[in-house]
């Protein structure tokens, strides 16, 4: 089996699944895009005792169809066609039962969303095949796929019905991280510095279909001009899909999206509900809920505040270059991004960026501070001051990391090209931050200031009012 890179982890959980001596139902779910179908037919080199994917905005009829032709396909029988899914795992039942293996009976259902389209009953097929025939085969491995993350948890994982409990198994497949994403450029010979990587990262993601876009014979700048400023950029049209394929009216959440692309820091649910006008409720609860769970925005708590205050922010690395770069770009420049790197609005856009970039390595960060194994709590803050916008230069701090051994790790993230130097201005700021924070929370620990740069501090007279510094080659850990 060839290598696939950046995946070695879900390889080897791969292998021990398939090791068992029980019936196992696996659900790989996953942002659009990351990587989940290649993954599964990677590992399983498409050596399948029956796989079908759904059909985006087919019909049951179609969708059935789609099944009688997979079914004729791996049983080289030709069954009569069936008019509902209660039939057609009627058939699938007889047609398992007949396989012949020393090994595994390995069943594949991708995209399954689009197979239970409105009024199908394809679940219900399901839950009594896999409870009355299925689960009862030691040598059955069934594989379900999805890129609607919501779908799957509240229709598979957190099923109230015949599937309660019935998942073995889960992989939740997550983006390259930086280390991952260095080690899949290198196998397809693409040259790029760690800065270009970290710069790349913040554009794209770790998600490997957009990667494979890179054309290896550009630099980094003529990729992005050419994959989403040219007229048939590969990438021009992928921020609509990705929102289209997942959520059935996904108007709605694409204008949550643009509004926390303006408020890059994150804001409250009641400033969400003011600025899209969608009205507060149930609806708005699952649509924070689903963009949460696929991964689009996430939830940065506050260090003391009550839930009320926590902020939800745009995390999705491709939406916010979208919202920022492309959306109200008129016409075609294949030179835009060219003309525009390191400019006013490209540097504000790169220093949240590379902090999403931070925050998405956590793992790295912790061991970069020798504290992988402590138990922690990761936060942001606002003071008082700032939370109700009662001053000008009330503090913040976007990441925290509060630990077990009595220690809070407040961090200062900055994106430079070179090593940042600490000024007296700068360092009176750093100061009064954490000042402001110790006498406002009341906290007892030890608070220790880090800064997370990318090519690491000057080291001045300031330098040693800091306890600890990262840069961006600890994110690299492996």
């Amino acid at each position: 089996m060839r290598e696939f890179i950046g995946r070695s982890a879900e390889y080897k959980q791969f292998d021990n699944f398939m090791v068992s001596d029980k019936a196992e139902f696996l659900v790989v779910y996953g942002r659009r895009r990351v990587g989940k179908t290649f993954l599964i037919k990677s590992f399983f080199q498409n050596k399948f005792s029956f796989y079908i994917s759904g059909a985006e905005n087919a019909s049951k009829e179609e969708q059935l169809h789609n099944f009688a032709v997979a079914m004729e396909k791996y049983s080289n029988v030709p069954y009569p066609k069936v008019e509902n899914w209660t039939d057609a795992f009627v058939q699938l039942t007889h047609y398992l039962e007949n396989v012949k293996t020393n090994g595994r009976i390995v069943v594949f259902f991708d995209e399954l969303p689009w197979l239970d389209n409105q009024k199908s009953g394809f679940l219900s097929a399901f839950e009594y095949f896999w409870n009355t025939y299925a689960s009862t085969n030691d040598k059955n491995f069934f594989v379900f796929c999805c890129s609607a993350t919501s779908w799957i948890t509240n229709n598979i994982l957190k099923n109230r019905g015949g599937l309660h409990n019935r998942v073995t198994r889960q992989i939740h497949l997550q983006p390259f991280t930086l280390a991952e994403t260095e080690q899949f450029f290198k196998s397809k010979k693409i040259v790029m510095s760690r800065y270009q990587i970290v710069e790349c990262y913040m554009i794209f993601g770790g998600i490997p279909y957009y990667l494979e876009q890179l054309d290896k014979s550009l630099g980094l700048v003529q990729n992005v001009d050419k994959l989403l400023f040219s007229h048939d950029g590969a990438l021009r049209n992928e921020f609509k899909e990705v929102y289209y394929s997942l959520f059935k009216k996904p108007e709605k959440y694409m204008k949550i999206i643009e509004v926390l692309s303006k408020k890059r820091k994150g804001i409250t649910r009641e400033d969400i509900i003011k600025q899209s006008k969608i009205a507060d409720g149930g609806s708005l609860t699952r649509i924070l809920d689903e963009l949460e769970l696929c991964g689009f925005i996430a939830i940065n708590r506050n260090f003391v505040t009550s839930k009320r205050n926590n902020l939800y922010q745009l995390v999705d690395f491709f939406s916010l270059f979208y919202l920022n770069f492309v959306k109200n770009q008129k016409g075609f420049d294949t030179n835009y991004w060219s003309s525009l790197t390191n400019n006013a609005e490209y540097r504000a856009w790169s220093g949240y960026s590379f902090e999403l970039v931070c925050q998405a390595h956590i793992t790295q960060i912790k061991k970069a501070l020798s504290i992988g194994g402590v138990v922690s709590y990761i936060a942001g803050w606002r003071s008082r001051c700032s939370a109700n916008n009662a001053c000008t230069n009330g503090a913040q701090i976007d990441l925290l990391i509060d630990r077990n051994d009595n220690i809070i790790n407040i961090f200062e993230i900055k994106f430079s090209d070179k090593k940042f130097v600490i000024t007296k201005k700068y360092d009176e700021v750093l100061r009064n931050k954490r000042g402001a924070f110790i006498e406002e929370t009341g906290t007892k620990k030890a608070v220790h200031l880090t800064m997370l740069t990318t090519y690491g501090v000057e080291r001045n007279e300031y330098w040693g009012n800091i306890q600890s510094e990262i840069t961006m080659n600890d994110l690299f850990i492996s």
